[in-house]
């Protein structure tokens, strides 16, 4: 199966083709719809090319497989899908099991197991690779869906992804397979901006080589160490906090475009997988979760 899938971040778009689980083909837009659109058009044009080794039939629509944290773009991709006859598929809650209680009536004397009326057992879906347990699973944002689906097929279970984007999120997923809650913090763009933003003096910090100086030596290597330093110091111990909680040695994953820059020398076993969203959307829109990568393929 072929897809073009589509990853709206709040501060860029990245577009990809999905291959039977492979992802190729990765385009980062900071254009916004404008940009994003063309390299979509121009990917189904590539996939409409009888020489291509990815040409999909015409005799069946092309899907674009779409993840999103920005719902008021949400109207216009859908527009765009249905203009050039793409079927839509939206990466949402709704595409996962959510786990929850039910009533079980009051059982037979026959049965094994005995309830009393008002029992409450748990709600499972052996079928399904990734379930949803939280209070409210349409407050989940699609991106982190979509990487926990990704890390699950790609890692296995119990894992923890963190997503380095404008903000920096992680997800737990136990060893049942069960997605149990995350963690929301202000991302590397954001820290960086709000110092810029908000102090009269200081600098907009640039990204650099991701090695912390000795000291800060000028106002640029101080934010730099702080940034650095700092940062990583956080991660740390989310990770940390996160595994007492659960008692658990997690698979440590992480994606999104600061990922490499702020993991560079932490000592934390982390898997840098920079496809993992778009892997996970096009695995989601798919309907494969049996899809079990013995590598990952990088995209060229």
């Amino acid at each position: 199966m072929r897809l073009v899938v589509v990853d709206v971040g709040n501060t860029s778009t990245a577009v990809g083709l999905w291959s039977n689980g492979r992802v190729s083909h990765v385009a980062h837009c900071d254009g916004g719809f404008g940009e994003a659109s063309r390299v979509v058009e121009s990917l189904v044009k590539l996939l409409h090319s009888p020489t291509h080794p990815l040409s999909h039939s015409p005799t069946h629509p092309l899907t674009l497989a779409y993840v999103s944290v920005v719902p008021k773009v949400d109207r216009v991709w859908r527009a765009f899908a249905k203009s050039h006859g793409l079927a839509f598929r939206q990466v949402t809650y709704k595409c996962f099991a959510v786990k929850k209680e039910e009533k079980i009536p009051l059982s037979n004397s026959n049965s094994k197991l005995q309830l009393k009326r008002g029992d409450k057992v748990p709600l499972s879906n052996s079928n399904s690779k990734l379930q949803l347990d939280y209070p409210k699973p349409e407050t989940i944002g699609a991106d982190r869906l979509a990487d926990a689906a990704g890390a699950v097929s790609r890692y296995g279970a119990p894992v923890l992804v963190m997503d380095f984007g404008t903000a920096l999120t992680a997800a737990v997923v136990t060893s049942d397979r069960v997605w149990r809650g995350g963690v929301i913090a202000p991302g590397f763009p954001l820290m960086r901006d709000y110092l810029f933003e908000r102090t009269a003096k200081l600098p907009r910090m640039k990204i650099g080589s991701g090695r912390a100086p000795k000291i800060g030596r000028s106002t640029e290597e101080a934010m730099r160490f702080g940034a650095l330093v700092g940062y990583r110091g956080m991660v740390r111990e989310i990770v940390a906090e996160l595994k007492k909680n659960f008692k658990t040695d997690f698979r440590l994953v992480a994606t999104g475009g600061f990922a490499k820059w702020v993991l560079k020398d932490l000592d934390l076993p982390f898997v840098i997988d920079p496809t993992l969203t778009l892997y996970g959307a096009g695995l989601v829109a798919s309907g494969d979760f049996s899809t079990r990568a013995t590598s990952v393929p990088s995209a060229p």
